[in-house]
């Protein structure tokens, strides 16, 4: 291996994978290298530079595909089977010009389900991707071929959502509930970007070691659109990327055992909407699902302002899911525990999998991707003239657009062209969300910490 380092980026460097996916055919590489609309280069080349960007300060997609504009990546066909050559590749994925061993499995990873997900899915006419049960059946295959489902294991996967942009002393809180989730036994999932995704999974390292648990877990659920802005942090040991926001939102809650929900920004709203929009459906209305959402004790009226959105969108019922816990990391593992063991002794009842909730029942509206244009917000139902589950789904979808133009590269295009996304719905609804919006923007929750936030959406009055 031959390498040279300038600066911020290491030139001429080639890989060959450990263990899986070590061979393709001529079409899956002609299909990489294709730089056409059609092609798949484009994707490869972007989740390939945010693995190896890990660590990064930025959450600006656009700005790091302009900081590594030289970047490239190929794949190479050799007798010995397969290998990378990477240009111009960001410095940090490097020490003493070898490529550091977990960021190598990652970016083999991406290469994993971007062929998986064109091959077997997407150009799969046995997918009904636009039925339910199709999507499911979809993010079952991709999870499985990522080799993520694993049976004969009890139930002991905590899905951890919260923001990428949060404060020190929010990100010690999480890695002390981390802490004593690891020293419980349970394996960790998050998003697998830096902050709420990173600081769980860093403190359940500890009490694993502690526990001599010495194959823990530290799953990272993503996708294309959001993996530039929140790259992969360094202690994900199982990544998976999903094709679409709503495979990978599907992917959490179909795996997961329980949640626990810290501080956070519209992503993590996106994801609470989501999840407490399912729980709706009157057939997992006796599913146990423990969710805590926690945080230090200064994030009290953080929770508080979460709770009341909740309760004046989606009500009591939906408040009834999950519960709050202030500054009490040992209460939040006990709890959750506890709720793991109830969900065992549900599953086993009913003959339903650990590994993949099939009983959890999904609302079509859910599951079909949202494309976040300026023309699909103005046409989101944001009313409380309609049932809880169906005003849940826009209400994501409007938060959706927002995290897209913040962050995502097809989103901050949309608002350069068009100008601001206009969210419009019931009056009631619509001051709900501003206030809690704006407590976001106040409290730097939209954008890493030290970056100027300006706004890419408007709240009207419908």
């Amino acid at each position: 291996m031959r390498e040279k380092q300038m600066n911020d980026i290491v030139v001429n460097i080639r890989v060959s994978p450990e263990g899986h996916l070590d061979i393709l055919s001529q079409e899956e590489v002609n299909k990489l290298l294709d730089t056409s609309q059609g092609g798949l280069y484009h994707l490869f080349r972007t989740c390939s530079l945010a693995v190896l960007n890990c660590g990064s300060d930025t959450d600006d997609v656009t700005k790091l595909l302009q900081d590594f504009s030289s970047f490239e990546i190929k794949v190479l066909q050799e007798e010995r089977g397969l290998r990378l050559e990477l240009s111009n590749a960001p410095a940090v994925a490097f020490v003493d010009g070898r490529m550091i061993k977990g960021i190598k499995e990652l970016l083999f990873s991406v290469l994993r389900d971007i062929i998986y997900v064109n091959n077997e899915i997407t150009r799969n006419p046995r997918f009904k991707l636009g039925s339910s049960e199709g999507a499911t059946d979809a993010v079952f295959h991709i999870l499985r071929n990522a080799g993520a489902l694993r049976s004969r294991t009890p139930p002991n996967i905590v899905v951890c959502w919260g923001g990428h942009s949060i404060l020190r002393p929010e990100y010690e809180y999480t890695k002390e509930v981390g802490y004593e989730l690891g020293l419980r036994g349970m394996d960790i999932c998050t998003g697998c970007g830096p902050g709420a995704m990173k600081g769980p999974m860093k403190g359940a390292t500890i009490g694993h070691s502690k526990q001599r648990i010495r194959n823990g877990r530290y799953i990272g659920i993503t996708e294309p659109g959001i993996i530039g802005a929140e790259a992969p942090n360094p202690i994900v040991n199982e990544l998976v990327i999903l094709p679409d926001i709503e495979k990978r939102l599907e992917a959490f809650i179909r795996i997961a055992h329980g949640i626990v929900v810290f501080p956070g920004g519209a992503g993590t709203m996106e994801e609470i909407l989501y999840l407490l929009g399912i729980l709706l459906h009157p057939e997992n209305k006796s599913l146990p699902y423990p969710i805590v959402f926690t945080g230090s004790e200064s994030n009290r009226d953080y929770f508080k302002r979460i709770d009341k959105f909740i309760g004046q969108t989606l009500g009591r019922e939906a408040q009834d899911r999950y519960e709050i816990i202030i500054g009490d990391p040992i209460s939040v593992a006990s709890t959750m525990l506890t709720g793991l063991r109830r969900v065992r002794k549900f599953r086993k009842a009913r003959g339903d999998a650990y590994f993949f909730s099939w009983m959890l029942k999904m609302y079509h509206e859910f599951q079909q991707p949202f494309a976040p244009t300026h023309e699909n917000v103005a046409q989101l139902n944001i009313s409380t003239d309609q049932p809880k589950y169906k005003l849940a789904a826009d209400l994501r979808r409007a938060f959706s657009c927002i995290v897209a133009g913040n962050v995502k590269e097809e989103g901050i295009r949309a608002v350069k062209k068009h100008g601001n996304y206009r969210i419009t719905g019931s009056p009631q609804v619509m001051a709900a969300m501003d206030e809690l919006l704006q407590s976001f923007v106040d409290e730097k929750r939209m954008k890493l910490p030290g970056k100027v936030y300006t706004p890419c959406y408007e709240i009207v009055n419908g």
